[in-house]
Protein backbone atom coordinates (compact mmCIF):
# COMPACT_ATOMS: atom_id res chain seq x y z
CA UNK A 1 0.00 0.00 0.00
CA UNK A 2 2.60 2.07 0.57
CA UNK A 3 4.72 1.29 -2.37
CA UNK A 4 1.41 2.60 -4.26
CA UNK A 5 0.75 5.85 -2.55
CA UNK A 6 4.21 6.72 -3.04
CA UNK A 7 4.20 5.91 -6.93
CA UNK A 8 0.61 8.46 -6.97
CA UNK A 9 2.93 11.07 -5.40
CA UNK A 10 5.92 10.87 -8.23
CA UNK A 11 3.38 10.59 -10.76
CA UNK A 12 1.45 13.72 -9.73
CA UNK A 13 4.53 15.75 -9.24
CA UNK A 14 5.52 14.78 -12.59
CA UNK A 15 2.15 16.31 -13.92
CA UNK A 16 2.31 19.13 -12.22
CA UNK A 17 5.82 20.05 -13.30
CA UNK A 18 5.37 22.72 -15.80
CA UNK A 19 6.11 22.23 -19.79
CA UNK A 20 9.89 23.58 -21.05
CA UNK A 21 8.61 25.69 -24.23
CA UNK A 22 10.27 24.59 -27.21
CA UNK A 23 11.39 27.22 -29.58
CA UNK A 24 11.20 26.23 -33.54
CA UNK A 25 13.51 27.32 -36.06
CA UNK A 26 12.23 28.82 -38.60
CA UNK A 27 12.48 27.31 -42.43
CA UNK A 28 12.95 30.33 -44.68
CA UNK A 29 14.32 30.75 -47.85
CA UNK A 30 18.10 32.11 -47.19
CA UNK A 31 17.58 36.20 -48.31
CA UNK A 32 17.18 39.65 -46.97
CA UNK A 33 14.30 38.69 -45.18
CA UNK A 34 15.32 35.26 -43.41
CA UNK A 35 18.56 37.29 -42.52
CA UNK A 36 16.49 38.95 -39.47
CA UNK A 37 15.91 35.94 -37.97
CA UNK A 38 19.40 35.35 -37.29
CA UNK A 39 18.93 31.30 -37.13
CA UNK A 40 16.46 29.77 -39.78
CA UNK A 41 16.39 26.65 -41.94
CA UNK A 42 17.86 27.17 -45.42
CA UNK A 43 14.49 25.71 -47.11
CA UNK A 44 16.33 24.30 -49.97
CA UNK A 45 18.99 22.53 -48.01
CA UNK A 46 17.77 21.80 -44.26
CA UNK A 47 20.68 22.97 -42.68
CA UNK A 48 21.03 25.16 -40.13
CA UNK A 49 22.06 28.72 -40.71
CA UNK A 50 23.04 31.18 -38.05
CA UNK A 51 24.30 35.08 -38.17
CA UNK A 52 27.18 35.39 -35.57
CA UNK A 53 27.69 39.17 -35.53
CA UNK A 54 25.62 41.88 -34.49
CA UNK A 55 27.16 44.97 -34.96
CA UNK A 56 26.03 47.64 -37.22
CA UNK A 57 27.82 48.16 -40.44
CA UNK A 58 29.91 45.63 -42.69
CA UNK A 59 31.08 42.68 -41.12
CA UNK A 60 34.04 40.64 -42.71
CA UNK A 61 35.38 37.70 -42.31
CA UNK A 62 39.21 36.43 -43.43
CA UNK A 63 40.40 35.50 -47.11
CA UNK A 64 40.05 31.56 -47.31
CA UNK A 65 43.52 30.62 -46.30
CA UNK A 66 44.20 33.06 -43.70
CA UNK A 67 43.55 31.39 -40.23
CA UNK A 68 41.12 33.48 -38.26
CA UNK A 69 40.98 30.89 -35.22
CA UNK A 70 42.14 30.83 -31.28
CA UNK A 71 41.44 29.87 -28.26
CA UNK A 72 39.80 32.22 -25.81
CA UNK A 73 41.81 33.07 -23.02
CA UNK A 74 40.51 30.39 -20.76
CA UNK A 75 41.11 27.60 -23.18
CA UNK A 76 37.27 26.44 -23.26
CA UNK A 77 35.87 28.12 -26.75
CA UNK A 78 37.27 29.09 -30.01
CA UNK A 79 37.78 32.80 -30.78
CA UNK A 80 37.58 34.00 -34.08
CA UNK A 81 39.08 37.18 -35.36
CA UNK A 82 36.66 39.35 -37.54
CA UNK A 83 36.34 43.23 -39.08
CA UNK A 84 34.16 45.46 -39.15
CA UNK A 85 33.53 48.65 -41.12
CA UNK A 86 31.72 51.24 -40.59
CA UNK A 87 32.13 54.63 -42.91
CA UNK A 88 35.88 54.63 -43.19
CA UNK A 89 37.08 52.95 -40.40
CA UNK A 90 38.00 49.72 -39.51
CA UNK A 91 38.23 47.57 -36.50
CA UNK A 92 39.40 44.06 -35.31
CA UNK A 93 36.97 41.86 -32.87
CA UNK A 94 36.99 38.49 -31.78
CA UNK A 95 34.10 36.68 -31.68
CA UNK A 96 33.39 33.92 -29.28
CA UNK A 97 32.08 31.09 -31.25
CA UNK A 98 30.07 29.00 -28.52
CA UNK A 99 28.64 32.20 -26.70
CA UNK A 100 28.90 34.78 -29.62
CA UNK A 101 30.19 37.52 -26.83
CA UNK A 102 32.24 40.16 -29.09
CA UNK A 103 35.09 42.16 -27.76
CA UNK A 104 36.50 45.06 -29.75
CA UNK A 105 40.31 44.38 -29.77
CA UNK A 106 42.01 47.68 -31.90
CA UNK A 107 40.68 51.32 -31.53
CA UNK A 108 43.25 53.13 -33.82
CA UNK A 109 41.18 55.04 -36.23
CA UNK A 110 41.11 54.37 -40.51
CA UNK A 111 41.13 51.56 -43.00
CA UNK A 112 43.19 48.16 -42.25
CA UNK A 113 44.36 45.36 -44.10
CA UNK A 114 46.78 42.17 -42.58
CA UNK A 115 43.92 40.08 -41.52
CA UNK A 116 46.84 37.72 -40.23
CA UNK A 117 46.64 36.41 -36.64
CA UNK A 118 49.23 34.86 -34.00
CA UNK A 119 47.59 31.90 -32.06
CA UNK A 120 50.47 31.19 -29.61
CA UNK A 121 51.28 35.04 -29.23
CA UNK A 122 47.82 36.03 -29.34
CA UNK A 123 48.60 39.17 -31.89
CA UNK A 124 46.64 40.26 -34.72
CA UNK A 125 49.27 41.75 -37.17
CA UNK A 126 47.72 44.72 -39.90
CA UNK A 127 48.71 47.42 -41.43
CA UNK A 128 47.60 50.96 -41.44
CA UNK A 129 48.70 53.21 -45.13
CA UNK A 130 52.36 52.40 -44.62
CA UNK A 131 52.72 51.22 -41.23
CA UNK A 132 52.63 47.62 -39.46
CA UNK A 133 51.51 47.10 -36.08
CA UNK A 134 50.52 44.26 -33.92
CA UNK A 135 47.66 44.13 -30.98
CA UNK A 136 47.48 41.65 -28.14
CA UNK A 137 44.04 40.10 -28.58
CA UNK A 138 43.19 39.91 -24.77
CA UNK A 139 45.06 43.05 -23.36
CA UNK A 140 44.47 45.44 -26.68
CA UNK A 141 47.90 46.31 -26.03
CA UNK A 142 49.08 48.16 -29.67
CA UNK A 143 52.77 48.31 -31.23
CA UNK A 144 53.95 49.56 -33.42
CA UNK A 145 56.24 47.66 -35.98
CA UNK A 146 57.69 48.85 -39.20
CA UNK A 147 57.19 52.03 -41.39
CA UNK A 148 57.77 51.38 -44.82
CA UNK A 149 59.97 54.06 -46.22
CA UNK A 150 58.14 56.91 -48.79
CA UNK A 151 60.31 55.01 -52.05
CA UNK A 152 58.60 51.28 -51.78
CA UNK A 153 54.99 50.09 -51.17
CA UNK A 154 55.33 47.21 -49.39
CA UNK A 155 52.71 44.89 -47.51
CA UNK A 156 52.59 42.00 -44.99
CA UNK A 157 50.10 38.68 -45.81
CA UNK A 158 51.61 35.97 -44.12
CA UNK A 159 52.97 34.76 -40.38
CA UNK A 160 55.29 32.18 -39.98
CA UNK A 161 54.72 29.00 -37.93
CA UNK A 162 56.88 30.42 -35.01
CA UNK A 163 55.49 33.30 -35.58
CA UNK A 164 59.03 35.32 -35.49
CA UNK A 165 58.61 36.61 -38.94
CA UNK A 166 56.24 38.26 -41.43
CA UNK A 167 55.80 38.01 -44.63
CA UNK A 168 54.88 40.11 -47.90
CA UNK A 169 56.04 41.85 -51.04
CA UNK A 170 57.06 45.33 -52.17
CA UNK A 171 55.78 47.08 -55.35
CA UNK A 172 56.95 49.61 -57.60
CA UNK A 173 55.31 52.76 -57.69
CA UNK A 174 55.06 52.12 -61.32
CA UNK A 175 52.57 49.00 -60.40
CA UNK A 176 50.46 50.84 -57.78
CA UNK A 177 49.98 53.46 -60.43
CA UNK A 178 48.10 51.04 -62.78
CA UNK A 179 46.47 49.56 -59.79
CA UNK A 180 45.12 53.36 -58.97
CA UNK A 181 43.96 54.18 -62.33
CA UNK A 182 42.09 50.11 -62.96
CA UNK A 183 40.46 50.27 -59.53
CA UNK A 184 38.74 47.05 -61.03
CA UNK A 185 39.91 43.42 -61.13
CA UNK A 186 38.96 43.05 -64.92
CA UNK A 187 40.96 45.88 -65.73
CA UNK A 188 44.05 45.56 -63.90
CA UNK A 189 44.56 41.84 -64.45
CA UNK A 190 45.96 42.17 -67.67
CA UNK A 191 47.78 45.16 -67.37
CA UNK A 192 49.27 44.28 -63.82
CA UNK A 193 50.55 40.97 -65.73
CA UNK A 194 51.96 42.40 -68.78
CA UNK A 195 53.69 45.42 -67.14
CA UNK A 196 56.05 42.69 -65.72
CA UNK A 197 57.60 45.35 -63.44
CA UNK A 198 59.79 44.07 -60.28
CA UNK A 199 58.41 42.51 -57.30
CA UNK A 200 60.39 40.81 -53.81
CA UNK A 201 59.54 38.72 -50.79
CA UNK A 202 60.21 40.08 -47.77
CA UNK A 203 60.29 39.46 -44.35
CA UNK A 204 59.66 41.09 -41.30
CA UNK A 205 61.48 40.04 -37.78
CA UNK A 206 58.23 40.90 -35.53
CA UNK A 207 60.87 41.10 -32.98
CA UNK A 208 63.93 43.02 -34.12
CA UNK A 209 61.81 45.20 -36.63
CA UNK A 210 64.52 44.37 -39.67
CA UNK A 211 63.42 44.16 -42.47
CA UNK A 212 64.86 41.27 -44.77
CA UNK A 213 65.03 41.45 -49.17
CA UNK A 214 64.93 37.45 -49.99
CA UNK A 215 63.94 37.06 -53.53
CA UNK A 216 63.19 39.62 -56.58
CA UNK A 217 61.05 38.71 -59.61
CA UNK A 218 60.11 40.71 -62.91
CA UNK A 219 56.73 39.04 -62.15
CA UNK A 220 53.25 39.51 -60.22
CA UNK A 221 54.50 37.53 -56.97
CA UNK A 222 51.13 37.15 -54.82
CA UNK A 223 49.19 35.20 -52.87
CA UNK A 224 52.18 34.72 -50.21
CA UNK A 225 51.64 32.10 -47.54
CA UNK A 226 54.11 30.67 -44.87
CA UNK A 227 53.50 26.74 -44.03
CA UNK A 228 51.20 26.15 -40.83
CA UNK A 229 54.25 24.24 -39.21
CA UNK A 230 57.46 24.87 -41.12
CA UNK A 231 58.88 28.41 -40.31
CA UNK A 232 60.90 28.24 -43.29
CA UNK A 233 58.26 27.44 -45.82
CA UNK A 234 57.40 30.07 -47.66
CA UNK A 235 54.65 29.26 -50.81
CA UNK A 236 54.03 32.62 -53.62
CA UNK A 237 52.57 32.28 -56.70
CA UNK A 238 53.23 33.92 -60.31
CA UNK A 239 50.26 36.02 -60.90
CA UNK A 240 48.20 36.62 -63.72
CA UNK A 241 45.92 35.12 -66.55
CA UNK A 242 46.18 31.76 -65.07
CA UNK A 243 46.46 29.73 -68.30
CA UNK A 244 49.63 31.79 -68.90
CA UNK A 245 51.74 31.04 -66.11
CA UNK A 246 52.98 28.04 -63.56
CA UNK A 247 51.65 29.78 -60.84
CA UNK A 248 52.17 27.52 -57.06
CA UNK A 249 55.83 28.17 -55.84
CA UNK A 250 57.42 27.70 -52.43
CA UNK A 251 60.88 29.18 -51.61
CA UNK A 252 63.12 28.25 -48.54
CA UNK A 253 63.57 31.39 -46.96
CA UNK A 254 67.21 30.45 -44.93
CA UNK A 255 68.82 29.72 -48.88
CA UNK A 256 65.82 31.47 -51.32
CA UNK A 257 66.02 28.48 -53.33
CA UNK A 258 62.75 28.53 -55.11
CA UNK A 259 60.81 25.25 -56.44
CA UNK A 260 57.73 25.21 -58.74
CA UNK A 261 54.87 23.05 -57.11
CA UNK A 262 52.35 22.35 -60.49
CA UNK A 263 53.71 22.67 -63.95
CA UNK A 264 51.23 23.15 -66.50
CA UNK A 265 51.02 20.20 -69.45
CA UNK A 266 48.07 21.10 -71.59
CA UNK A 267 47.09 23.98 -73.37
CA UNK A 268 44.78 26.37 -71.24
CA UNK A 269 45.33 24.54 -67.82
CA UNK A 270 45.07 26.33 -65.28
CA UNK A 271 45.72 26.03 -61.19
CA UNK A 272 45.15 28.18 -58.38
CA UNK A 273 43.94 29.51 -55.22
CA UNK A 274 46.48 27.29 -53.25
CA UNK A 275 46.02 26.80 -49.66
CA UNK A 276 48.68 24.44 -47.33
CA UNK A 277 46.49 21.63 -45.31
CA UNK A 278 46.51 22.24 -41.65
CA UNK A 279 49.83 19.70 -41.38
CA UNK A 280 51.34 21.59 -43.83
CA UNK A 281 52.35 18.49 -46.15
CA UNK A 282 50.19 19.18 -48.80
CA UNK A 283 49.16 22.28 -50.75
CA UNK A 284 46.00 21.41 -52.46
CA UNK A 285 44.54 24.02 -55.35
CA UNK A 286 41.55 24.65 -58.21
CA UNK A 287 43.28 22.58 -61.20
CA UNK A 288 41.30 22.74 -64.45
CA UNK A 289 42.46 20.64 -67.47
CA UNK A 290 41.67 22.95 -69.69
CA UNK A 291 39.96 25.84 -68.41
CA UNK A 292 36.44 25.92 -67.63
CA UNK A 293 36.26 21.94 -69.27
CA UNK A 294 37.11 19.31 -66.56
CA UNK A 295 37.83 20.49 -62.81
CA UNK A 296 39.43 18.87 -60.13
CA UNK A 297 40.67 19.67 -56.61
CA UNK A 298 44.37 18.30 -56.63
CA UNK A 299 46.81 17.90 -53.58
CA UNK A 300 50.25 18.10 -54.11
CA UNK A 301 52.69 16.47 -51.45
CA UNK A 302 55.15 19.24 -50.35
CA UNK A 303 57.72 16.37 -50.03
CA UNK A 304 57.71 13.74 -52.57
CA UNK A 305 55.82 16.38 -54.86
CA UNK A 306 52.65 13.12 -55.28
CA UNK A 307 49.51 14.13 -56.08
CA UNK A 308 46.38 13.58 -55.05
CA UNK A 309 43.59 14.56 -57.40
CA UNK A 310 39.61 14.69 -57.01
CA UNK A 311 37.32 15.42 -59.74
CA UNK A 312 34.15 17.76 -59.16
CA UNK A 313 31.26 18.71 -61.73
CA UNK A 314 30.94 21.64 -63.04
CA UNK A 315 27.97 23.05 -61.11
CA UNK A 316 30.32 22.36 -57.78
CA UNK A 317 33.00 23.95 -58.80
CA UNK A 318 33.87 26.93 -56.27
CA UNK A 319 36.21 29.86 -56.26
CA UNK A 320 37.57 29.03 -52.79
CA UNK A 321 38.01 25.37 -51.40
CA UNK A 322 39.03 24.55 -47.89
CA UNK A 323 39.66 21.27 -45.46
CA UNK A 324 38.36 20.42 -42.28
CA UNK A 325 41.00 20.27 -39.07
CA UNK A 326 40.93 16.42 -39.09
CA UNK A 327 41.70 16.66 -42.89
CA UNK A 328 38.63 13.88 -44.07
CA UNK A 329 36.57 16.72 -45.65
CA UNK A 330 36.60 19.58 -48.11
CA UNK A 331 34.23 22.80 -48.48
CA UNK A 332 33.63 25.23 -51.41
CA UNK A 333 31.83 28.49 -51.55
CA UNK A 334 30.40 28.06 -55.23
CA UNK A 335 30.46 30.51 -58.10
CA UNK A 336 27.63 32.27 -59.87
CA UNK A 337 27.40 32.43 -64.05
CA UNK A 338 29.81 34.87 -64.75
CA UNK A 339 33.23 32.92 -63.02
CA UNK A 340 35.27 30.93 -64.62
CA UNK A 341 33.54 26.83 -64.35
CA UNK A 342 29.95 29.07 -66.20
CA UNK A 343 27.89 27.31 -63.59
CA UNK A 344 23.98 27.47 -64.01
CA UNK A 345 23.46 26.23 -61.03
CA UNK A 346 26.38 26.25 -58.76
CA UNK A 347 25.72 29.29 -56.09
CA UNK A 348 25.73 27.26 -52.88
CA UNK A 349 28.34 26.55 -49.99
CA UNK A 350 29.56 23.13 -50.83
CA UNK A 351 30.62 20.17 -48.10
CA UNK A 352 32.16 17.41 -49.64
CA UNK A 353 33.52 13.50 -49.11
CA UNK A 354 36.07 11.95 -51.00
CA UNK A 355 34.90 8.83 -52.54
CA UNK A 356 37.54 7.50 -54.66
CA UNK A 357 39.05 9.69 -57.34
CA UNK A 358 35.46 12.30 -56.75
CA UNK A 359 34.51 14.37 -54.26
CA UNK A 360 31.02 13.42 -53.34
CA UNK A 361 28.91 16.81 -52.24
CA UNK A 362 25.94 18.49 -50.21
CA UNK A 363 24.63 21.56 -50.84
CA UNK A 364 24.49 23.68 -47.11
CA UNK A 365 23.52 26.93 -48.30
CA UNK A 366 21.64 28.43 -51.00
CA UNK A 367 23.45 31.44 -52.30
CA UNK A 368 21.23 32.63 -55.33
CA UNK A 369 20.58 36.16 -53.66
CA UNK A 370 24.16 36.67 -52.57
CA UNK A 371 25.82 38.77 -55.11
CA UNK A 372 28.96 37.05 -56.17
CA UNK A 373 31.40 39.91 -56.53
CA UNK A 374 31.55 39.27 -52.78
CA UNK A 375 33.26 36.07 -52.40
CA UNK A 376 32.11 34.03 -49.44
CA UNK A 377 35.55 32.48 -48.81
CA UNK A 378 34.45 29.01 -46.63
CA UNK A 379 36.31 28.18 -43.32
CA UNK A 380 35.23 25.13 -40.97
CA UNK A 381 35.04 26.43 -38.02
CA UNK A 382 37.66 24.21 -35.61
CA UNK A 383 35.35 21.80 -34.17
CA UNK A 384 35.00 20.69 -37.93
CA UNK A 385 31.40 20.82 -37.38
CA UNK A 386 29.97 23.69 -39.20
CA UNK A 387 31.07 26.05 -42.05
CA UNK A 388 31.92 29.97 -41.61
CA UNK A 389 31.21 31.82 -44.87
CA UNK A 390 30.44 35.83 -45.75
CA UNK A 391 27.36 37.08 -47.58
CA UNK A 392 25.75 39.98 -48.59
CA UNK A 393 22.04 38.45 -49.40
CA UNK A 394 21.11 41.23 -46.50
CA UNK A 395 22.03 43.77 -47.98
CA UNK A 396 25.31 44.24 -45.99
CA UNK A 397 28.49 42.05 -45.70
CA UNK A 398 27.88 39.70 -42.80
CA UNK A 399 29.35 36.66 -41.46
CA UNK A 400 27.04 33.40 -41.09
CA UNK A 401 27.78 30.01 -39.74
CA UNK A 402 25.92 26.85 -40.93
CA UNK A 403 25.70 23.23 -39.38
CA UNK A 404 27.03 19.94 -41.52
CA UNK A 405 24.40 18.03 -40.60
CA UNK A 406 20.58 18.16 -40.84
Amino acid sequence: MQKLVLFIVIISLCACKPEVEKTEIPVLGTNKESSLQNVWIDSLTGHKIEKIVNLPGDNRSFYFHNNPFLKSKDGKNALMIFSNRQDEDDQYYSVNLETKEVDQITSKKGSKKGEIVGPKTRKIFYMVKDSVFSTHIDTHETEFLYKFSDDVIGSITTLNADETLLGGALITKEENEIFKKNPKKTSYFDKIYDAKLERSLILLNVETKELKNIYSENAWLNHIQFSPTDANNLMYCHEGPWHKVDRIWNIDITTSETQIMHKRTIDREIAGHEFFSPDGKTIWYDLQMPRSVTFYLTGKNVETGEDTRYGLKRNEWSIHYNISPDQKFFAGDGGDPGQVARAKDGRYIYHFTPKGDSLVSTKLVDMKNHDYDLEPNVHFTPKGDKILFRANFEGTTQIYTVDIKK
